[in-house]
């Protein structure tokens, strides 16, 4: 025997009733159905939801609107498959075109290789026309290379002509005398007079050293080719009484 409680029927009260187990069975198969019935419920009212849509015609409208859109990209794709058949075939034809002309083309030259000289001299037209090398006669050939000399000796002397781009430099030179009694002016003379080919004296001045002493500050304008910027510095320091030392204050190519 189980006993489980029953609904009081009064409040704040507990009745406790004896129940078999034949009455269990009943009372669980019976909350058990419930969940079940729900179900069904549940069922019938989506089978019935649906029923009303498909009754309704949406369905069928929408069914209707895909199977035109899916018609209309067919025709739409039919008909891009026949414009790229025709393309195909004008192409193939162009192709068959350029294929025959290029063909008849080298079949022409080689029949025109194999004429004599006379026949290909007609062919060329009227006798003023005989000196224009169409076919390479010896005279011709004689004539075409007499030409290219000339024109070959023409060329290497205007190019012999044209002036030649020679590399120079600019040398900014410091000299410096022995001392503030040494003669400034004679000591720019004695410089002056170095010469050597491709060289070129330019401007020059007097700059302050110290204690009254002033050096001799010189441009020179060296071909790179001809002048050793060196030796030029020995050449100045070779005039011992006047010279102390020689120092390379810029340097710069033109």
């Amino acid at each position: 025997m189980i006993v489980f409680p029953y609904p009081p029927p009064l409040p704040g009260h507990l009745v406790f009733v004896s129940v078999g187990k034949e009455q269990l069975k009943a009372y669980s198969f019976f909350k058990l159905a419930k969940p079940s019935s729900s179900l069904a419920s549940e069922i019938a009212q989506a089978r019935q939801k649906i029923q009303n849509f498909l009754k309704s015609g949406d369905y069928e409208s929408d069914l209707v609107n895909r199977v035109h859109s899916l018609e209309l990209e067919k025709d739409e794709m039919k008909q891009r498959l026949i414009e790229m058949s025709k393309k195909m075939e004008e192409i193939s034809k162009k192709l068959d075109e350029l294929t025959l002309n290029s063909g008849s083309k080298i079949k022409i030259d080689k029949h025109q290789s194999e004429l004599p000289v006379q026949n290909k001299l007609n062919v060329n037209g009227p006798a003023e026309d005989d000196d224009i090398d169409l076919f390479g006669s010896d005279e011709e050939t004689d004539e075409d290379k007499r030409i290219k000399e000339e024109r070959l000796k023409a060329y290497e002397n205007k190019k012999a002509k044209k002036p030649v781009l020679v590399a120079k430099s600019s040398v900014v030179l410091d000299v410096k005398p022995w001392s503030d009694e040494t003669d400034m002016k004679e000591l720019e003379i004695a410089v002056r007079k170095i010469a050597m080919d491709g060289l070129t004296w330019g401007a020059s001045k007097l700059v302050p050293l110290a204690y009254g002493i002033r050096k001799l500050q010189i441009i020179a304008i060296v071909e790179d080719d001809k002048v050793s910027v060196d030796g030029l510095q020995e050449s100045i320091e070779e005039i011992e009484d006047l010279v102390q030392s020689v120092d390379i204050a810029a340097f710069n190519k033109l």
